[in-house]
């Protein structure tokens, strides 16, 4: 039992770490996209961000103060409704994404990409995206709107990309304010749309589920690993084999479509000749997988 509990510990240590890893990863693609792309070609994006930009276009302060004191007030709100965890990782993005706005900014000087204003768009907004939507998927925030859109995803079965959108196209028509110019508001438009899709597919992809039918001699151990390894459930059924007429046990399992590969190593492992049979699901919904949202 002891030795259980510390493979668990072990276990949930590394979940733990990678989850940490994963949004200094996301903070960083943030922080490119951002700083390289969007800023130095006067394209606004949303969020605190695009406050942080605009502030910053008017009078020049730096966008990494603004950042945190913004999300200094929306973390106290998180931390009201959707607890401490949500809040530690999220206070870690925002530390990360803020150390990491002067280094790039330091490195590169100016922009990459000149008088290709779309071409900038573009990447920009896949680089933030992409990192937001890595940050979501290790249960991470950048903070800003992403805290509003966590808070509403908590309770509504709405799309974390469309909560953004509808939160960023304010921010962005306010850009108009400072760059006096409609050809760079509608830019803005088109990073809001990019980076949303490409957070709603990074997201939805960490999301995807499978369910596994497996036929085996050694069913109690294959379950138990996969209770021990994965910490998913095995369902036992009862059939009956229509040519050998033998009693045999069939696991149910679903999981993380990311987790099909260790599923498969563990069942090679024990009994090589087991019987796999593999489908994906639209959607789960229970215990370790996504919430029951409804009105």
């Amino acid at each position: 039992m002891k030795t259980s509990l510390n493979t668990l510990n072990r276990l949930q240590i590394v979940r733990e770490a990678k989850d940490y890893l994963l949004i200094a990863l996301g903070m960083i693609m943030y922080a490119v996209g951002w700083t390289v792309f969007l800023l130095p070609n006067n394209l606004p994006s949303g969020a605190v961000p695009g406050i942080a930009s605009i502030i910053y276009w008017a009078t020049g302060f730096p966008v990494q103060y603004t950042y945190v004191m913004i999300n200094a007030v929306l973390l106290i709100l998180a931390l009201r409704i959707l607890g401490l965890r949500f809040c530690v990782k999220t206070i870690f993005a925002v530390t990360t994404l803020t150390l990491t706005l002067p280094i790039m900014q330091h490195l590169v000087t100016g922009s990459l990409i000149d008088n290709q204003p779309f071409m900038a768009c573009v990447l920009g907004a896949s680089f933030c995206g992409g990192g937001i939507g890595i940050a979501f998927s290790a249960n991470g925030s950048t903070g800003g709107t992403d805290i509003i859109a966590a808070i509403i995803n908590k309770y509504r079965d709405i799309s974390l990309g469309r909560v953004i959108l509808i939160c960023d196209v304010f921010i962005i028509s306010s850009s108009y304010l400072v760059l006096h110019d409609w050809e760079k508001v509608v830019y803005g438009y088109v990073v809001l749309f990019i980076s949303s899709f490409v957070l709603d597919q990074v997201v939805n992809s960490a999301r995807q589920s499978v369910q596994f039918f497996i036929i085996s001699s050694k069913p109690n151990e294959i379950g138990e690993r996969i209770n021990l390894d994965l910490h998913r459930g095995v369902t036992f059924i009862d059939g009956v084999g229509c040519y050998t007429k033998n009693n045999v046990k069939m696991m149910f399992v679903l999981a993380k479509k990311r987790e099909s590969t260790t599923i498969f190593r563990l069942i090679k492992e024990i009994d090589p000749n087991a019987f796999v049979s593999q489908s994906a699901v639209i959607g789960v919904f229970g215990e370790g997988f996504d919430r029951i949202k409804v009105k």
